[in-house]
């Protein structure tokens, strides 16, 4: 069985290789990468209920043990992670000390279904959506997108008329949201008002999109049955195929980082 297990996985990197990277292998769930600063890479293995690092040199460790089902991830300039922990229903914060902070935990006096992707944008304020997969019944009254003000003090539902979003990113400006609805196979893209709330929704692409980024061309980069590259206008102009579904994306230098299953990957940028 073992010798079974290394063939395929040779066979997986040869079929990818040029065009991707295999970087980790035999984790149950894959998320949520995210870049710090100095360019290290963290990513969560949701069922397993970690959060892993892949240094800048070295090889891939645990980060967080009990990581409370951690998803979709984005680091501060301040050094924070900011994390979707979906089994505890909450999006927490994690200073470089390892000091933990809830950030959100409930709406309308009620817990969030299950926090799934974040977004912080420049002022300080975070978007995050909650969606709930499995048969677990909603906690709130439907699968919405959240806004968290920068001071804190208050926590906006922004987006409330999607079947179930997913991942979401915002441009560097502050001044456009994309948002994916996973569950009727769309990606929509709003105008970011002063106060965090959104205008203009706009059709985007027809796909059901997990985790979501963009490179500094303004490219979005989606994940469905393989990483899609679309330009600003619309228009598809890459796709890069993974040894399983892949699940979500995120850039760090000249390098697109691909959670896929039990997969990590990587593999390196083109622009037309």
């Amino acid at each position: 069985m073992k010798l079974m297990l290394i063939a395929t996985l040779l066979l997986t990197a040869r079929v990818f290789a040029g065009e991707l990277q295999i970087l980790g292998d035999g984790f149950t769930f894959t998320e949520g990468p995210a870049a710090d600063a100095a360019g290290n890479i963290f990513f969560t293995d949701i069922r397993a209920n970690r959060i892993h690092k892949l240094p800048t040199t070295g090889k891939i460790e645990v980060f967080r043990e009990n990581s409370g089902g951690a998803n979709g991830l984005h680091f501060q300039p301040n050094g924070n992670l900011l994390v979707c922990e979906g089994v505890n229903k909450r999006v927490v914060s994690i200073a470089p000390d390892g000091e933990v902070t809830v950030l959100a935990k409930e709406y309308d006096g009620k817990p969030f279904n299950k926090p799934n992707d974040l977004w912080p944008d420049a002022k300080g304020g975070i978007y995050f959506t909650d969606p709930m997969y499995g048969r677990n019944p909603l906690t709130q009254d439907g699968e919405h997108v959240y806004y968290i003000t920068p001071d804190r003090s208050d926590i906006i539902r922004v987006i409330d008329d999607l079947k179930r979003p997913n991942g979401l990113i915002g441009t560097p400006d502050g001044k456009t949201l994309y948002v994916a609805d996973h569950g009727a196979s769309k990606v929509w893209k709003y105008a970011v008002n002063a106060d965090g709330t959104l205008a203009n929704k706009t059709f985007f692409v027809e796909h059901a999109s997990d985790g979501m980024t963009l490179d500094a061309k303004g490219n979005l980069y989606i994940t469905e049955g393989s990483v899609l590259v679309f330009s600003p206008a619309g228009k598809q102009i890459r796709e890069i195929k993974t040894p399983a579904r892949p699940t979500n994306v995120t850039i760090c230098g000249d390098t697109l980082y691909i959670t896929a299953r039990a997969f990590f990957c990587s593999a390196k940028l083109k622009h037309p």
